[in-house]
């Protein structure tokens, strides 16, 4: 029962992060990658159908994360509190964005709506990057499993490290990479040519990033990466666009998974002492919560799923970035 819940843990966060950050990065690159409303229009409207829906994601990794970690749950939120509520902040601001867009009148309030959109897309992707690479490297916990310091240091200090620079780097690139490559297989004319281009070259500054990272520290995550952006970079290039979105949700499906499985048992290490980091078998809830869990999880995810896959079928066709005459 634990593994099995560690196991939809790791795939609501996995799922989050892979639907999400294409929303992110199409978010960031439509005024970017579109030249006037239309075609800033037209990249907004790929996601329209889809971004509320992978949001649900992230509430049920959140979720399931307080019902069958809740010792997991509370070190997380009491010791990043600030980050987070920051991360909803821009949620909120995002949302707008997307609903209200077409909700005024004139150049001017879209205008606004996409500046909006990518500040707020771009902060999300950031601040999500920096907590991953919290997530992997622990928060100072003491013997009872509460994250020590007091003050605004408490919680914004695991986001003033190396690691987690690193981290905000990685998945802004990751965002884009998705985007462009989403964008390619959710658009045609102009924006598509831009996004190709784009998914090229980002997946190729990436991929160079990560081989000195390899190279430098001989960590094999990086190397893995390097040949999956260089895969990606190909199959982009050779319009093979399934193929380069596929690869590139998997590269960011495997590294998400890689930070929560890390640790072996170990869900939350401890900066300050091995012996008070967190387990699974340390957090877990009591079986006859599991118990519980298990039955409401066996009705409730499958028709999500299923349901998410029947809109993705629906609203399969590509918008068109080119004015077409009436």
């Amino acid at each position: 029962m634990v593994m099995f819940w560690f196991s939809l843990v790791v795939l609501a966060w996995v799922l989050f992060f892979v639907l999400e950050g294409f929303d992110f990065g199409v978010g960031l690159l439509g005024p970017v990658l579109g030249r006037d409303d239309h075609e800033r229009g037209a990249i907004v409207r790929t996601v329209g159908p889809f971004w509320d829906g992978n949001e649900v994601w992230l509430v049920a990794a959140v979720g399931i994360t307080f019902a069958a970690f809740p010792d997991w749950y509370a070190a997380l939120l009491s010791g990043l509190y600030l980050p987070l509520v920051a991360l909803l902040l821009l949620l909120a601001v995002r949302g707008v964005a997307l609903e209200f867009r077409g909700k005024g009148d004139g150049h001017r309030w879209r205008r606004r709506c996409d500046a909006a959109l990518a500040a707020s897309s771009a902060g999300i992707v950031l601040l999500w990057g920096a907590l991953l690479a919290v997530f992997a490297r622990g928060l100072a916990l003491g013997p009872d499993g509460e994250v020590t310091g007091t003050g605004l240091g408490r919680s914004l200090a695991p986001l003033a490290t190396a690691e987690a620079g690193l981290g905000a780097l990685l998945a802004l690139a990751a965002a884009v990479l998705l985007g462009a490559t989403f964008l390619t297989l959710r658009t045609t004319g102009p924006v598509r040519r831009r996004a190709r281009r784009t998914a090229v070259a980002t997946a190729l500054v990436t991929g160079g990033a990560l081989l000195v990272t390899a190279a430098a520290t001989g960590a094999r995550g990086a190397a893995a990466g390097t040949a999956v952006c260089l895969g990606v970079a190909l199959l982009a290039r050779w319009r093979r666009e399934v193929a380069a979105f596929a690869g590139a949700a998997l590269g960011v499906a495997a590294a998400v998974a890689a930070v929560f499985t890390a640790g072996g048992d170990v869900v939350l290490a401890s900066t300050l002492s091995d012996a008070w980091s967190l387990t699974r078998s340390g957090a877990v809830a009591t079986d006859s919560t599991l118990r519980l869990l298990t039955v409401v999880g066996l009705v409730v995810l499958p028709g999500v799923l299923v349901y998410q896959a029947w809109s993705y079928w629906v609203f399969r066709r590509r918008i068109a970035s080119e004015r077409i005459p009436s």
